[in-house]
């Protein structure tokens, strides 16, 4: 169990690592779905363009919606973006380069997937074989003399050879290599295009705007630490609350035990006030608890969380009654000091 939780805190303490990983993975599983697919068109007039747009368009997007999924950080904007204004403002800003940055990883996946799609033609042989010109690659003497859906239906099986009968017309083989290689040539391009693209995201744009750059990047960074940090301080009160109240249980029954069942009622009397003066280790955990004894008080402060979230500004002073602070007296003043080390 210890080797377990070390890896999920290895994991936690290096997601963006973990994340591109993930990525990278995704990628190279796509290449050999791809591989592994067995791509049939209909080669029928009407059909090839959408079984051809399907493939090209569908496990792309599907792709991309499971590297969104599987990115952590989605929930965590999804938060920042529909939580109430409360006394905290949201930057857009932050949301923007949140998503951006998911949404660079996530589409590695479907990038490959339509590059390899383009590389390998038969895609784009099943969508554009109804439209290579006749006279210029077959026999055009003959395509006059042929109604139009004829001629659509003939070269619409040309990625069927064992259905193709139109060598008359058209060699098969002269079709297939003119359309492979467009289709190559616009995989290239759109392979150049893609990596050109992610070169001035990654490199050009912090150049124009570095400070707003380094302000989002930040923020981002604070809010994914803050998230972590309140989910790590909940869980700790959670078990602190859970000891306690199963501490006092326990003892309350083994009391009531202890006296027998004849005098029930003067025993479930006894435990309750015997409850209310824990041992050692029952007042341990109820100074982890910071005084939230009760689920109605619980369940108040997470409401005030979610609603008006505290102000980023260390030293506050005044007691934050309207922000999830329990009690109704002055609090004492507390000082708090941000402090960056660096070694030299």
């Amino acid at each position: 169990m210890d080797k377990f939780r070390m890896i999920f805190q290895f994991l936690q303490s290096n997601q963006e690592s973990f994340m591109n990983g993930i990525c990278g993975i995704m990628a190279l599983a796509s290449a050999q779905m791809y591989s592994a697919f067995d791509f049939n068109c209909p080669c029928l007039p009407g059909y090839n363009a959408v079984y051809s747009a399907g493939i090209l368009l569908a496990p792309p997007l599907v792709l991309f919606l499971l590297g969104l999924v599987m990115n952590n950080n989605v929930s965590m904007l999804a938060e920042e973006w529909k939580r109430p204004l409360g006394r905290r403002a949201k930057d857009p800003a932050v949301l923007r380069y949140m998503f951006c940055s998911m949404a660079q990883r996530a589409l590695i996946a479907p990038v490959v997937w339509v590059a390899v799609t383009l590389l390998d033609g038969k895609c784009f042989l099943c969508a554009f074989c109804t439209a290579v010109p006749v006279a210029a690659l077959g026999n055009g003497s003959q395509a006059p003399g042929l109604p139009a859906p004829e001629l659509a239906r003939l070269l619409a099986r040309v990625p069927c050879p064992e259905i193709y009968d139109g060598d008359w017309l058209l060699a098969r083989d002269v079709v297939v290599r003119y359309l492979r290689c467009i289709s190559q040539a616009l995989g290239w391009s759109f392979v150049l295009l893609t990596t050109l693209l992610a070169f001035v995201v990654r490199s050009v744009r912090p150049c124009f705007t570095q400070a707003a750059f380094l302000k989002s990047k930040y923020w981002s960074h604070y809010i994914d630490i803050e998230r972590k940090l309140f989910d790590d301080t909940c869980t700790e009160h959670a078990r602190a609350f859970a000891k306690v109240c199963i501490q006092q249980f326990f003892e309350a029954v083994s009391h009531d035990l202890e006296l027998g069942h004849a005098h029930g009622a003067l025993a479930t009397a006894t435990a309750a006030s015997t409850a209310h003066s824990p041992t050692d280790g029952t007042g341990e955990e109820r100074d982890k608890l910071r005084g939230i004894t009760d689920q109605g008080t619980m369940n108040r402060l997470l409401t005030s969380w979610h609603q008006c979230r505290p102000p980023l500004h260390l030293g506050q002073e005044e007691p934050l009654l309207g922000n999830g602070w329990v009690g109704g007296g002055p609090r004492a003043p507390r000082r708090e000091v941000a402090t960056y080390l660096s070694r030299v």
